[in-house]
């Protein structure tokens, strides 16, 4: 099975050395094929969510381009597919790009969604020694409908003592751009989200959208807990 990654912002500049490195030996290890086409780019959330709907038209073009040939695209970010599957909406209006973007629509997978749903992986023969949380990111559980397949392969990791967020359905805070435009009220919003996992007792924060992650670990680091962030690609390649 050929596989082309889309890495995305945060991964490629920030976390490629273990989120990225993570999910490529993942999926190899299951036997895919994986390639990274190198022209890809910002999937154009940022700019979508702002209101720019016509210049991430130019950008959902480009990606559609981009991975035109692949057979399934996988990403380590629940928020960044769902922006790929939101493709379709931006061409109602013209139907042969609208075409273009339901095909890539139907070939992209978030990381776990993709194991479970499409590999039909449950146990990836993880082991990682922690009391763990999970954090539930909102694009991916409200807008891509990825729920189920993170905890089954997380209940699977040998050593994991999981615990339940409190509130997971909350969101954390960061929104892309609501966290610049609305400073105080992301503050509070992440400052109760690490309220949270404190009550957890857990040692580990687990998810699988990096720019939670890098939120909530950022607040986590300024307020000096000992708590370690992981996304879920790095939890699933833990030996």
């Amino acid at each position: 099975m050929k596989v082309s990654l889309f890495l995305t912002c945060l991964a490629d500049v920030v976390y490629p050395a273990s989120v990225g490195k993570s999910t490529v030996e993942i999926l190899e290890r299951f036997g895919c094929e994986v390639d990274f086409p190198k022209k890809q780019t910002c999937c154009g959330q940022p700019a979508f969510n702002s209101g720019y709907h016509r210049e991430t038209k130019d950008v959902a073009k480009h990606m559609i381009n981009v991975f035109k040939d692949a057979e399934y695209v996988v990403s380590p970010s629940g928020s960044c597919t769902t922006m790929l599957h939101e493709y379709p909406h931006l061409f109602e209006d013209d139907p042969e790009w609208k075409q273009k973007a339901e095909e890539l629509k139907n070939k992209s997978f978030e990381l776990t969604q993709f194991l479970v749903d499409v590999l039909n992986v449950k146990d990836v023969n993880a082991k990682l020694n922690a009391k763990a949380t999970y954090h539930t990111s909102c694009h991916m559980t409200r807008l891509l409908g990825v729920t189920e397949a993170p905890m089954t392969l997380l209940k699977n990791v040998e050593g994991l003592q999981f615990t339940e967020l409190p509130h997971k359905e909350q969101c954390c805070g960061f929104g892309g751009t609501f966290s610049v435009k609305m400073v105080p009220i992301s503050e509070q919003m992440v400052n109760e989200k690490v309220q949270h996992i404190e009550d957890t007792d857990s040692e580990v924060l687990i998810g699988a959208d990096l720019g939670c992650l890098m939120n909530i670990g950022g607040r986590i680091n300024r307020q000096g807990k000992p708590i370690k962030v992981m996304h879920i690609a790095e939890v699933l390649n833990s030996r």
